[in-house]
Protein backbone atom coordinates (compact mmCIF):
# COMPACT_ATOMS: atom_id res chain seq x y z
CA UNK A 1 0.00 0.00 0.00
CA UNK A 2 2.60 2.24 0.81
CA UNK A 3 4.45 1.18 -2.37
CA UNK A 4 1.42 2.40 -4.35
CA UNK A 5 1.33 6.01 -2.47
CA UNK A 6 5.02 6.49 -3.01
CA UNK A 7 4.72 5.82 -7.04
CA UNK A 8 0.83 8.17 -6.70
CA UNK A 9 3.25 10.86 -5.28
CA UNK A 10 6.07 10.38 -7.93
CA UNK A 11 3.80 11.16 -10.82
CA UNK A 12 2.44 13.97 -9.09
CA UNK A 13 5.46 15.03 -8.64
CA UNK A 14 6.15 14.66 -12.43
CA UNK A 15 2.63 15.84 -13.92
CA UNK A 16 3.46 19.36 -14.34
CA UNK A 17 6.81 18.39 -16.60
CA UNK A 18 4.73 15.80 -18.02
CA UNK A 19 1.94 18.65 -19.33
CA UNK A 20 4.42 21.02 -20.45
CA UNK A 21 6.02 19.05 -22.47
CA UNK A 22 2.83 17.29 -24.13
CA UNK A 23 1.33 20.70 -25.15
CA UNK A 24 4.68 22.60 -26.08
CA UNK A 25 6.50 19.60 -27.16
CA UNK A 26 4.85 16.35 -28.63
CA UNK A 27 1.16 18.08 -29.14
CA UNK A 28 3.25 20.31 -32.07
CA UNK A 29 5.00 17.33 -33.31
CA UNK A 30 2.06 15.15 -34.00
CA UNK A 31 0.27 18.31 -35.46
CA UNK A 32 3.34 18.88 -37.98
CA UNK A 33 3.81 15.71 -39.05
CA UNK A 34 -0.33 15.62 -39.79
CA UNK A 35 -0.11 18.92 -41.62
CA UNK A 36 2.93 17.59 -43.76
CA UNK A 37 0.76 14.89 -44.81
CA UNK A 38 -2.39 17.18 -45.93
CA UNK A 39 -2.12 18.72 -49.47
CA UNK A 40 -3.09 22.38 -49.85
CA UNK A 41 -3.68 23.28 -46.39
CA UNK A 42 -5.32 26.42 -46.16
CA UNK A 43 -3.76 28.08 -42.66
CA UNK A 44 -7.15 30.83 -42.84
CA UNK A 45 -10.00 27.98 -43.62
CA UNK A 46 -8.26 25.28 -42.37
CA UNK A 47 -8.85 22.92 -44.85
CA UNK A 48 -7.11 20.56 -47.28
CA UNK A 49 -8.34 18.81 -49.98
CA UNK A 50 -5.62 15.50 -50.08
CA UNK A 51 -3.59 13.55 -47.93
CA UNK A 52 -0.58 12.06 -49.12
CA UNK A 53 3.10 12.01 -49.84
CA UNK A 54 2.91 15.10 -52.23
CA UNK A 55 4.74 17.62 -50.13
CA UNK A 56 7.48 15.80 -49.29
CA UNK A 57 7.81 15.29 -53.13
CA UNK A 58 7.70 18.85 -53.47
CA UNK A 59 10.28 20.04 -51.22
CA UNK A 60 12.64 17.48 -52.09
CA UNK A 61 12.50 19.11 -55.58
CA UNK A 62 12.45 22.07 -54.58
CA UNK A 63 15.50 23.72 -55.90
CA UNK A 64 15.84 26.20 -53.10
CA UNK A 65 15.59 23.49 -50.50
CA UNK A 66 18.48 21.77 -52.24
CA UNK A 67 20.44 24.64 -51.81
CA UNK A 68 19.37 24.91 -48.18
CA UNK A 69 20.14 21.28 -47.30
CA UNK A 70 24.11 21.47 -49.16
CA UNK A 71 24.51 24.46 -47.28
CA UNK A 72 23.26 22.79 -43.85
CA UNK A 73 25.46 19.67 -44.52
CA UNK A 74 28.55 21.60 -45.32
CA UNK A 75 28.12 24.10 -42.39
CA UNK A 76 27.61 20.57 -39.86
CA UNK A 77 30.61 18.50 -41.41
CA UNK A 78 33.01 21.43 -41.31
CA UNK A 79 32.03 23.47 -37.70
CA UNK A 80 31.16 20.75 -36.08
CA UNK A 81 34.38 18.66 -35.68
CA UNK A 82 36.79 22.06 -36.36
CA UNK A 83 35.26 23.89 -33.20
CA UNK A 84 35.39 20.70 -31.24
CA UNK A 85 38.94 20.52 -32.07
CA UNK A 86 39.96 24.09 -31.10
CA UNK A 87 38.13 24.12 -28.12
CA UNK A 88 39.72 20.82 -26.99
CA UNK A 89 43.08 22.69 -28.08
CA UNK A 90 42.49 25.81 -26.24
CA UNK A 91 41.01 23.87 -22.92
CA UNK A 92 44.20 21.72 -22.67
CA UNK A 93 46.41 25.23 -23.16
CA UNK A 94 44.09 26.74 -20.27
CA UNK A 95 44.38 23.92 -17.93
CA UNK A 96 48.12 24.21 -18.28
CA UNK A 97 48.71 27.42 -16.58
CA UNK A 98 47.96 28.70 -13.98
CA UNK A 99 48.20 32.63 -14.39
CA UNK A 100 45.37 34.74 -15.27
CA UNK A 101 43.94 31.51 -15.99
CA UNK A 102 40.34 32.95 -14.89
CA UNK A 103 40.55 35.93 -17.26
CA UNK A 104 41.03 34.03 -20.21
CA UNK A 105 38.46 32.11 -19.27
CA UNK A 106 36.28 35.05 -18.97
CA UNK A 107 37.64 36.39 -22.68
CA UNK A 108 37.06 33.46 -24.33
CA UNK A 109 33.78 33.39 -22.96
CA UNK A 110 32.65 36.69 -24.35
CA UNK A 111 31.49 36.03 -27.67
CA UNK A 112 28.87 33.42 -25.99
CA UNK A 113 26.68 36.32 -24.31
CA UNK A 114 27.29 39.00 -27.27
CA UNK A 115 24.29 39.43 -29.55
CA UNK A 116 24.28 37.36 -32.62
CA UNK A 117 23.61 40.10 -34.59
CA UNK A 118 25.77 42.46 -33.54
CA UNK A 119 28.34 39.77 -34.26
CA UNK A 120 27.38 39.61 -37.76
CA UNK A 121 27.27 43.32 -38.22
CA UNK A 122 30.97 43.30 -36.72
CA UNK A 123 31.88 40.35 -39.47
CA UNK A 124 30.42 42.58 -42.10
CA UNK A 125 32.64 45.14 -41.65
CA UNK A 126 35.84 42.89 -41.82
CA UNK A 127 34.72 40.91 -44.61
CA UNK A 128 32.86 43.24 -47.03
CA UNK A 129 34.44 45.41 -49.53
CA UNK A 130 32.62 49.33 -49.05
CA UNK A 131 33.12 52.49 -51.33
CA UNK A 132 35.89 53.54 -48.75
CA UNK A 133 37.69 50.05 -47.81
CA UNK A 134 37.77 46.79 -49.05
CA UNK A 135 37.18 46.08 -45.79
CA UNK A 136 39.90 44.44 -42.94
CA UNK A 137 40.55 41.09 -44.05
CA UNK A 138 40.72 42.07 -47.26
CA UNK A 139 43.54 44.84 -46.51
CA UNK A 140 45.35 41.66 -45.31
CA UNK A 141 44.58 39.47 -48.17
CA UNK A 142 46.15 42.55 -50.53
CA UNK A 143 49.12 42.69 -47.99
CA UNK A 144 50.42 39.60 -48.56
CA UNK A 145 49.82 39.99 -52.52
CA UNK A 146 46.38 38.70 -53.16
CA UNK A 147 43.35 40.05 -54.74
CA UNK A 148 40.63 41.20 -52.72
CA UNK A 149 37.46 38.80 -52.51
CA UNK A 150 33.73 39.83 -51.73
CA UNK A 151 33.15 37.57 -48.83
CA UNK A 152 29.40 38.93 -48.53
CA UNK A 153 28.00 39.25 -51.76
CA UNK A 154 30.55 37.41 -54.02
CA UNK A 155 31.45 33.57 -55.20
CA UNK A 156 29.44 30.89 -53.10
CA UNK A 157 32.96 29.39 -51.64
CA UNK A 158 34.10 33.26 -50.11
CA UNK A 159 30.17 32.98 -48.31
CA UNK A 160 30.41 29.53 -46.98
CA UNK A 161 33.54 30.30 -45.63
CA UNK A 162 32.51 33.36 -43.92
CA UNK A 163 29.56 31.47 -42.39
CA UNK A 164 32.00 28.70 -41.22
CA UNK A 165 33.70 30.71 -39.45
CA UNK A 166 31.51 32.82 -37.82
CA UNK A 167 29.87 29.77 -36.25
CA UNK A 168 32.72 28.27 -35.74
CA UNK A 169 33.83 31.67 -33.21
CA UNK A 170 30.44 32.03 -32.10
CA UNK A 171 30.01 28.39 -30.57
CA UNK A 172 33.59 27.87 -29.41
CA UNK A 173 33.53 29.70 -26.58
CA UNK A 174 30.75 27.59 -24.87
CA UNK A 175 32.62 24.64 -25.71
CA UNK A 176 35.90 25.95 -24.17
CA UNK A 177 34.18 26.33 -21.22
CA UNK A 178 32.81 22.99 -20.97
CA UNK A 179 35.89 21.26 -21.86
CA UNK A 180 37.97 23.26 -19.17
CA UNK A 181 35.46 22.17 -16.49
CA UNK A 182 35.62 18.80 -17.55
CA UNK A 183 39.47 18.85 -17.71
CA UNK A 184 39.76 20.15 -13.91
CA UNK A 185 37.24 17.33 -12.88
CA UNK A 186 40.32 14.66 -13.80
CA UNK A 187 41.89 12.87 -10.99
CA UNK A 188 45.98 14.70 -10.84
CA UNK A 189 46.75 11.27 -9.31
CA UNK A 190 46.60 9.47 -13.29
CA UNK A 191 48.64 12.12 -14.77
CA UNK A 192 51.25 11.75 -11.18
CA UNK A 193 51.47 7.76 -11.71
CA UNK A 194 51.96 8.43 -15.52
CA UNK A 195 54.67 11.05 -14.77
CA UNK A 196 56.51 8.86 -12.56
CA UNK A 197 56.54 6.17 -15.36
CA UNK A 198 58.07 8.34 -17.84
CA UNK A 199 55.12 8.68 -19.95
CA UNK A 200 55.67 10.99 -23.24
CA UNK A 201 52.70 14.21 -22.68
CA UNK A 202 51.01 12.93 -26.23
CA UNK A 203 50.22 9.33 -24.73
CA UNK A 204 49.20 11.09 -21.37
CA UNK A 205 46.79 12.91 -23.15
CA UNK A 206 45.54 10.20 -25.52
CA UNK A 207 45.32 7.54 -22.77
CA UNK A 208 44.05 9.55 -19.71
CA UNK A 209 43.16 12.95 -20.89
CA UNK A 210 40.87 12.35 -23.51
CA UNK A 211 39.14 8.83 -22.12
CA UNK A 212 38.02 11.00 -19.17
CA UNK A 213 36.45 13.78 -20.96
CA UNK A 214 35.05 11.68 -23.67
CA UNK A 215 31.87 11.83 -22.04
CA UNK A 216 31.66 15.20 -22.39
CA UNK A 217 33.34 15.69 -25.80
CA UNK A 218 30.17 13.46 -27.11
CA UNK A 219 28.11 15.87 -25.56
CA UNK A 220 29.42 18.73 -27.33
CA UNK A 221 29.65 17.09 -30.74
CA UNK A 222 25.59 15.59 -30.15
CA UNK A 223 24.86 19.60 -29.48
CA UNK A 224 26.61 20.73 -31.83
CA UNK A 225 25.29 18.87 -34.55
CA UNK A 226 22.39 19.70 -33.39
CA UNK A 227 23.09 23.08 -33.17
CA UNK A 228 24.47 23.40 -36.44
CA UNK A 229 21.24 21.62 -38.30
CA UNK A 230 19.33 24.27 -37.14
CA UNK A 231 21.02 27.05 -37.68
CA UNK A 232 19.09 30.32 -39.01
CA UNK A 233 19.95 33.56 -37.42
CA UNK A 234 23.98 33.34 -38.22
CA UNK A 235 23.20 33.38 -41.93
CA UNK A 236 20.59 36.22 -41.67
CA UNK A 237 23.14 38.05 -39.83
CA UNK A 238 25.93 37.37 -42.11
CA UNK A 239 23.85 37.80 -45.66
CA UNK A 240 20.26 39.33 -44.90
CA UNK A 241 16.72 38.04 -44.62
CA UNK A 242 16.95 37.06 -48.15
CA UNK A 243 18.95 34.09 -48.09
CA UNK A 244 17.21 32.36 -50.96
CA UNK A 245 18.90 35.32 -53.38
CA UNK A 246 22.22 35.18 -51.59
CA UNK A 247 22.50 31.41 -52.38
CA UNK A 248 22.61 31.04 -48.12
CA UNK A 249 19.46 29.59 -46.41
CA UNK A 250 19.55 26.37 -44.46
CA UNK A 251 17.09 24.14 -43.72
CA UNK A 252 15.37 25.87 -40.71
CA UNK A 253 15.34 29.28 -42.71
CA UNK A 254 13.47 27.26 -45.67
CA UNK A 255 11.06 26.43 -42.88
CA UNK A 256 11.05 29.85 -41.94
CA UNK A 257 10.28 31.11 -45.67
CA UNK A 258 7.43 28.69 -46.62
CA UNK A 259 5.77 30.09 -42.96
CA UNK A 260 6.33 33.92 -43.16
CA UNK A 261 9.09 34.75 -45.58
CA UNK A 262 7.95 36.16 -49.34
CA UNK A 263 6.83 32.72 -50.63
CA UNK A 264 5.30 32.45 -47.31
CA UNK A 265 1.60 30.91 -46.63
CA UNK A 266 2.47 27.22 -46.89
CA UNK A 267 2.65 25.55 -43.65
CA UNK A 268 2.17 22.02 -45.18
CA UNK A 269 5.57 22.08 -47.60
CA UNK A 270 6.89 24.23 -44.26
CA UNK A 271 5.45 20.81 -41.82
CA UNK A 272 7.11 18.30 -44.30
CA UNK A 273 10.96 19.82 -44.50
CA UNK A 274 10.37 20.16 -40.42
CA UNK A 275 10.15 16.84 -40.80
CA UNK A 276 12.68 15.81 -42.78
CA UNK A 277 15.18 18.08 -40.82
CA UNK A 278 13.88 15.62 -37.85
CA UNK A 279 14.43 12.66 -39.64
CA UNK A 280 18.02 13.57 -40.31
CA UNK A 281 19.08 14.91 -36.76
CA UNK A 282 17.28 11.57 -35.21
CA UNK A 283 19.62 9.79 -37.39
CA UNK A 284 22.95 11.73 -36.93
CA UNK A 285 22.41 11.25 -33.03
CA UNK A 286 21.43 7.41 -33.34
CA UNK A 287 25.06 6.97 -35.15
CA UNK A 288 26.64 8.90 -32.90
CA UNK A 289 25.00 6.99 -30.12
CA UNK A 290 25.88 3.99 -31.58
CA UNK A 291 29.79 5.05 -31.99
CA UNK A 292 29.71 6.38 -28.38
CA UNK A 293 28.98 2.96 -26.98
CA UNK A 294 32.65 1.82 -28.51
CA UNK A 295 35.05 5.01 -27.79
CA UNK A 296 32.94 6.93 -24.88
CA UNK A 297 34.33 5.66 -21.11
CA UNK A 298 31.73 6.84 -18.60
Amino acid sequence: MERNDNNLKAWLYLLPAILFLGVFMVYPLIDVFIYSFEEGYNSASQTFFGVGLYNYAYVLHDPYFLQALKNTFILVIITVPVSTALALLISVGLNSISTLKNLFQTVYFLPYVTNTLAVGLVFMILFKPTAYSDGLVNQLIKAFGGAPVDFIEGPYWAKMFVLCFYTVWAVMPFKVLILTSALASVNPDYYNAAKVDGTSPFRIFRKITLPMISPMIFYLVITGFIGAFKAYSDAVALFGTNLNAAEMNTIVGYVYDMLYGDSGGYPSFASAAAIILFAIVLTITCINLSVSKKHVHY
